[in-house]
């Protein structure tokens, strides 16, 4: 089964609304077998004109996990956070086949 992976670029506006979505996060992605990949960190661009301001890549076991994660009542309140928090662009693809 090929694993799954979100990959978001983030535009915080209020970093402290963020800092205490980033305290909750870790949880709620390992509930559902995920793990953090890249969480911020230097980025540099190499073609086209795109300038992420923050990039985050979570792992999980699967596409269906992923979207439990997504979807799930331990996730939304969180989400709400992130939303208010900054403007997020968000994709989720699903990984090559192990």
């Amino acid at each position: 089964m090929a694993k799954a992976y979100f990959i978001v670029d983030i535009d915080t506006v209020d970093q402290d609304l963020m800092t205490a979505y980033r305290k909750h996060t870790p949880a709620a992605v390992e509930a559902f077998g995920g793990r953090f990949l890249v969480r911020g960190g230097a980025s540099e661009t190499l073609e086209g004109d795109w300038q992420p301001k923050r990039i985050v890549v979570l792992e999980f076991p699967s596409l269906e996990a992923a979207h439990a994660f997504y979807r799930s009542e331990q996730y939304k309140p969180l989400l709400e956070m992130r939303l208010k928090a900054g403007h997020s662009k968000v994709v989720l693809v699903e990984g090559a086949a192990d």
